[in-house]
């Protein structure tokens, strides 16, 4: 697995303190509120685990879980809910927590269908940002780090359901993925 990777772009120390940034940036920002994270499976599960802990304020959780990539690497534009919310999210404050802000054709939708539930605000979380790659108005409230135009994986993020396991960021070859 390592030896399809070019370079670490972040390491696990770089990862931990962009989280414990998020984190009491959250804190603040969210003291007074309802908060409900929505963590949008599965490549955010890991962000999410640790940036729940890193919140030190009373915090909700709860999980979606959509596709719109299948087994490929561009965004096919189709989204479809795989696994929906447990519980109404009305008068909720919610703040959802995606692994990675690229096209925001899955973001942008997942907002919508969000709003018609009336909750009483919405915020977006990014561990990572891609902002060149945007074909939609969407942005994130909270951004850990803008990353380059290249194939990353690890923490949660994977290609074709491998290497989320991964402790650190790395780049994947474009071989790895027929680039």
């Amino acid at each position: 697995m390592l030896e399809q990777i070019s370079k670490v772009l972040y390491s696990q120390e770089d990862l931990q303190n962009v989280v414990a940034r998020l984190g009491k940036q959250i804190s603040e920002d969210y003291r007074d509120k309802n908060l409900l994270m929505i963590s949008i499976l599965k490549g955010s599960v890991v962000f999410m685990a640790d940036l729940m802990r890193a919140v030190t304020i009373p915090a909700r959780i709860d999980f979606m879980s959509v596709s719109s990539y299948g087994s490929g690497v561009k965004t096919s534009g189709v989204v479809r809910i795989l696994k929906d919310l447990d519980k109404p999210i009305e008068g909720y404050d919610l703040l959802i927590v995606e692994d990675i802000l690229d096209s925001g054709m899955t973001l942008d939708y997942i907002v919508g269908i969000l709003k018609a539930r009336n909750p009483r605000s919405i915020r977006i979380c990014t561990l990572f940002d891609k902002p060149e790659r945007r074909v939609t108005d969407i942005k994130a409230d909270y951004v850990g780090l803008q990353v380059p135009d290249e194939f990353i994986v690890g923490y949660g993020l994977d290609f074709d359901e491998v290497y989320r396991n991964l402790p650190f960021i790395g780049v994947l070859k474009p071989e790895a993925y027929g680039g």
